[in-house]
């Protein structure tokens, strides 16, 4: 069964993303309440598009585009602040 979340860019965008946090070099740092945040937020981006592509309305669309773009920057803060406790180069 194809779906048509599974055809966008940005979905498959967002699992590479996921992949590429998985593999960051962060042993013996996986109590980090940061590391949890990044997971959560990571994973809501392509949950969030998905459930969004099968909406009907564009009003119902948005609404599920936001909550995934808003997790995206809060990605990118997690990031910033692993960057700031020297766990992770730039």
């Amino acid at each position: 069964m194809d779906f048509s979340h599974e055809k966008l860019n940005v979905y498959n965008k967002a699992l590479d993303f996921i992949e590429f946090i998985n593999k960051l070099s962060l042993s013996g740092h996986n109590k980090l309440n940061v590391l949890d945040q990044l997971d959560r937020a990571a994973t809501s981006i392509p949950l969030n598009v998905a459930e969004g592509t099968g909406k009907y309305t564009s009003k119902d669309k948005c609404r599920y585009y936001d909550i995934a773009r808003g997790s995206a920057l809060e990605c990118a803060a997690c990031l910033d602040v692993l960057i700031e406790q020297k766990r992770i180069n730039a």
